[in-house]
């Protein structure tokens, strides 16, 4: 739908990003879901595996910081239909170059679907933001829910994939570019770019750069924090319960299963507390919720506790990415630099995450490793000060 003047609206745009949230998650569950197989196809050890999986984090790492740029010059829309483009070729090549036994090829395909990855990630931030602006209200934790929706379809999928043994190659080739195709189309209903920013209500800096802002170096160093809190689940959190609490393989994934749905749900329902409290409020409560669930975890030794703390951690890890992006996107004239730096310092923790808990763990155990999350939401309860939205001119904070 659209305005009089040919304007998207922002419902439409609203519905566009949702879903364009929910294919980049799919994408990614794509590949996710295959990674045994890649394994197998090209005979790896897991070391050897993770060394080749690492080049995804290395694209999406060289793609998030030039992102900024390119939105500010094509727009949302094309960045995010440039992304998935790579998304795509890099999967057909990974897939391909997998199934043939060369594991610097595959490597190569991943390391391009990163470069997708990251820039698709920013300008679908970027254009939530946007869309959070003109409706007045948040709504940007759920875009990232739909994400998570996105990839436990793309999950599903993958696993009866693997199942009816679809070759790598095809479902690589396949199911995402049934992903991108609805992408391309829906992109085109994003708000366009809006770089006047707003004089009455936001502090706009016209010149440098925003990797020397202090404000959205704080939000960066907070998203860090939790990230962290997020990434160090996905990695190590059903190990920890196996190892830890000398639990079955299932019931390790059973509660990094909680987790995620704990999470989900929180940013399902997080704009609520958003609206009523503020920013600030809303992501304390967060940081002690999560600071208290890993605790728990860690500390108790109790199963049914454990799991009472698996959901507070995955409520407390649930909003301090998606609120960072609407900080960053407050200014509407410098929105895409900092979602890209935001974002680039935020993905620093699924890079240094893994081996930092891994390095802990050799030392301390796996389970007691995570008390390192704990640590770490210390600075981000002071940092999430950052995240007020800033004053109009000349009124008091």
């Amino acid at each position: 739908m659209t305005t009089t003047s040919g304007r998207v609206s922002a419902i439409s745009a609203r519905n566009a990003v949702a879903l364009v949230f929910a294919l980049n998650g799919f994408c990614f569950a794509t590949l996710a879901s295959r990674v045994p197989d890649l394994r197998g196809s090209l005979d790896l050890s897991n070391g050897a595996l993770g060394t080749v999986l690492l080049s995804v984090a290395v694209g999406a790492m060289v793609g998030m910081p030039a992102s900024g740029h390119l939105i500010e010059r094509w727009g949302a829309g094309a960045v995010v239909r440039l992304g998935a483009g790579l998304d795509l070729g890099g999967l057909v090549v990974a897939g391909l170059l997998a199934t043939a036994g060369s594991a610097p090829g595959a490597a190569l395909g991943l390391f391009a679907y990163g470069v997708g990855a990251g820039v698709w990630d920013v300008a679908m931030n970027v254009d939530g933001a946007a869309v959070e602006r003109e409706l007045g209200r948040s709504i940007m934790p759920r875009f990232h829910a739909c994400w998570s929706l996105g990839t436990f379809t793309g999950a599903g999928v993958g696993a009866v994939a693997a199942a009816v043994g679809v070759p790598l190659a095809v479902h690589y080739a396949v199911v995402p570019a049934c992903g991108v195709a609805v992408a391309m189309v829906a992109s085109r209903r994003l708000l366009p770019a809006d770089t006047r920013g707003d004089d009455e209500t936001t502090p706009v800096s016209s010149g440098g750069s925003a990797w020397l802002e202090p404000r959205t170096l704080a939000i960066g160093f907070m998203v860090l924090a939790f990230t962290l809190a997020e990434g160090g689940a996905n990695d190590w959190l059903a190990l920890s319960l196996v190892d830890g609490y000398d639990a079955r393989h299932w019931v390790g994934v059973l509660g990094f299963a909680l987790f995620v749905a704990s999470m989900t749900l929180g940013r399902l329902g997080g704009p609520i507390a958003l609206d009523r409290f503020g920013r600030a409020r809303s992501l304390l409560v967060s940081a002690v919720a999560a600071t208290t669930g890993v605790l728990l975890v860690v500390w108790t030794g109790v199963p049914g506790v454990a799991v009472i703390g698996i959901v507070l951690w995955g409520f407390g890890a649930a909003l301090g990415f998606p609120v960072g992006m609407s900080a960053a996107g407050d200014d509407p004239a410098r929105a895409a630099r900092r979602v890209s730096v935001i974002s680039t310092i935020g993905y620093g923790a699924f890079l240094a995450g893994p081996p930092l808990l891994g390095f802990v763990g050799n030392q301390v155990g796996t389970l007691r490793s995570l008390l390192v999350i704990a640590i770490a939401m210390v600075p981000a309860a002071v940092l999430v000060l950052s995240v007020r939205k800033p004053q109009p001119s000349g009124s008091s904070a």
